[in-house]
């Protein structure tokens, strides 16, 4: 009798700890569809990508800008070193006309 007592009592402890977690788990499931969360949730995540997005777009002027930069140079450079004209257009006889 000891026996099924004990082990009734251990079901039973099991199944009401196993109700109260899945009780739990629906209830925190439904805080999280609310409108009010789901509204949260969504401001902050566009003010988060609006601040990435802002950045992004920052490092890739400065990207662009020091990438052109780089080009200027090694086109002056390279015009130096064959002997062709300033620049682009500037035809001295040296180049492709």
């Amino acid at each position: 009798m000891l026996k099924r007592t004990f082990w009734f009592t251990t079901g039973l402890t099991a199944g009401f700890g196993g109700a109260m977690w899945i009780r739990r788990r629906v209830l925190q499931a439904v805080r999280r569809y609310t409108p009010e969360h789901v509204q949260d949730e969504v401001t902050t995540t566009v003010k988060r990508l609006g601040t990435d997005v802002r950045r992004l777009g920052t490092e890739l002027r400065a990207a662009v800008e020091e990438a052109r930069a780089t080009m200027a140079a090694r086109e002056a450079e390279l015009r130096r070193e064959l002997g062709v004209g300033a620049g682009p257009g500037a035809r001295d006889g040296g180049g492709r006309q």
